[in-house]
């Protein structure tokens, strides 16, 4: 065979892998309902989007939210006009995403290195969790993860060109740089600029960025990111300063928000999100700790050192707030992929059934992912509300007016597909001064932007009325007293963790009835299914 056939079927195969582990993304994607409360919040916002044709601004039960910009909101809600309300409608977006990362990763690291290190990379990235979990959980995060990546991927290979950087390359940075505003605002850019500022400085590239085209490059990411963020500042006074200082600055900066953890925990959360590959990856720090100018095995000097830098540049920077989430450090996984691939070649790569044990670590990795995506809908039923949202869809009309306290049940407006705001009761004056970083906050936050939209926000009173009347329903979380103190509203099912309730007293009738109902009431019944 020809040195080029084989060089062919040799990208044919790992083009083959990349596919078939992105086919298994997706299959994963339709084995669990949604979790709660970040995918019912985002997967409702864009169901909502669709269904209210307002695509300017993102809405959590009617009423505005604008934590971070709309990008997964605008490809949900395509993706659910295309395929159905359904969930794997929306995690087909942060899949896309994923298999976009794992093409650039391949595309860079063939280019790079060798076609061996880059299929392994691809391999690496592609059976660890922070794929197989982060790939089909819809929130932001693979979305800016993904953006970030391309962005430092183009700029790098501007920057490699030649003396001066390549113009369209630099563009194509540009543009994912805006993409990566959109999908969750600042860090779209300035993580991408962090990481090659270290990088150039560091290869003593600097004095290229003087040769970028800043000004078609500027204009590019002004056009592409601008218009969203100017139109939603001109209909909601306020916007940029909640968005920018409160919801980006100030959660960098305070120590008040959720999910404190030790600076520490992003060591831990790669260990989990690659594992076992990441360690690998340890075998290159020596390279780091010693600035050697001797070629990582595979790579040059300058590509090993873009690796480093991104990894250790948005660890750092990610270190330093108090809040921390696992999914904010997956932009780094595509380089220390690479650089386990880099590690595995030179410690395994020659040792007897070094190919038995890759595959069966593969192996291993897909075991663990299937088991924790069968599993977290169990443990996580009690928090879920979708028990009570398949018998509210098929028992109640699309005229009656739902009613919730205790919790905001994220998930059920998505699986009864109601086009009307859940009523949500409680001291809202007092939540006002005392409620720290949860779902009150975001309703009551989101009523400042839209006063009309704000009358769903009610005090217990109103519960005292709805009960006295018909076509009304209550939801509250199993256990809380308040509706069993309040006349009129009669127990109707009582489902894991959420208990459901109807207004009318005698007249309620009982869940059985659901079965024998003749006309689904809204498109979320089950009984719609032919």
């Amino acid at each position: 065979m020809s040195p080029v056939a084989s060089s062919n079927n040799e990208r044919r195969t790992s083009w083959l892998i990349l596919g078939a582990l992105w086919l298994m993304l997706l299959v994963f994607a339709s084995l669990r309902p949604l979790a709660v409360p970040d995918e019912g919040r985002y997967g409702e916002i864009g169901r909502w989007m669709l269904v209210s044709g307002d695509w300017l601004t993102p809405r959590l039960n009617g009423l505005p939210f604008f934590h971070k910009p709309p990008l997964l909101h605008w490809l949900d809600a395509l993706s659910l006009a295309t395929f159905g309300v359904n969930e794997v409608a929306l995690r087909l977006v942060p899949a896309l995403h994923a298999g976009l990362m794992l093409v650039a990763l391949y595309l860079a690291a063939r280019r790079i290195s060798t076609e061996t290190i880059a299929r392994r990379a691809v391999v690496m990235l592609g059976t660890g969790l922070g794929f197989w979990v982060g790939g089909q959980y819809v929130n932001h995060d693979m979305l800016v993860a993904t953006w970030i990546g391309l962005a430092i991927w183009s700029f790098a290979f501007a920057f490699m060109a030649g003396v001066k950087p390549n113009a369209w390359l630099a563009r194509l940075g540009f543009l994912a740089c805006a993409l990566g505003m959109l999908s969750k605002g600042m860090i779209g850019f300035a993580l991408p600029g962090l990481v090659l500022l270290i990088w150039l400085i560091w290869t003593h590239q600097l004095k290229k960025i003087l040769y970028l085209p800043w000004i078609s490059g500027l204009g590019l990411f002004a056009l592409v990111a601008g218009p969203w963020f100017v139109l939603a500042q001109r209909t909601y006074p306020g916007f940029f300063n909640y968005m920018f200082i409160g919801q980006q600055f100030n959660r960098f900066t305070a120590a008040t928000y959720n999910n404190q953890q030790p600076w520490w925990f992003y060591l831990l959360a790669l260990a989990l999100l690659l594992f076992p590959w990441v360690f690998f990856a340890l075998g290159q720090v020596r390279r780091v700790t010693t600035m050697t100018r001797t070629h990582a095995l595979g790579m040059t000097q300058a590509w090993w050192r873009l690796c480093w830098s991104w990894v250790l540049g948005i660890l750092v920077f990610f270190s330093i707030p108090h809040s921390k989430l696992v999914g904010y450090i997956l932009p780094v996984l595509p380089p220390l992929a690479l650089l386990a691939s880099l590690g595995w070649g030179r410690v395994m790569a020659r040792r007897a059934y070094a190919g038995k044990w890759f595959v069966g670590l593969c192996v291993v990795n897909f075991c663990i992912a299937l088991g924790i995506v069968l599993k977290v809908g169990d443990v996580t039923q009690k928090g879920r509300s979708k028990d009570v949202a398949e018998v509210l869809a098929c028992a109640a009309k699309p005229t009656d007016t739902f009613y919730a306290s205790g919790a905001y049940p994220y998930d059920l407006p998505f699986y009864v597909q109601t086009t009307r705001a859940i009523v949500m009761v409680e001291d809202w004056p007092t939540l006002r001064k005392a409620a720290g970083d949860g779902w009150q906050r975001e309703l009551f936050e989101g009523a400042d932007f839209d006063a009309q939209a704000a009358q769903v926000l009610q005090t217990p009173e109103a519960l005292v009325r709805a009960g006295e009347a018909s076509g009304n329903w209550f939801m509250t979380r199993s256990g809380l007293p308040l509706v069993t103190h309040t006349p009129g509203w009669t127990l109707y099912f009582k489902g894991a963790g959420w208990d459901l309730y109807r207004s009318g007293g005698a007249d309620a009738v009982p869940p059985e009835s659901v079965t024998t109902t003749p006309a689904p009431r809204f498109p979320g019944c089950k009984s719609n299914i032919k």
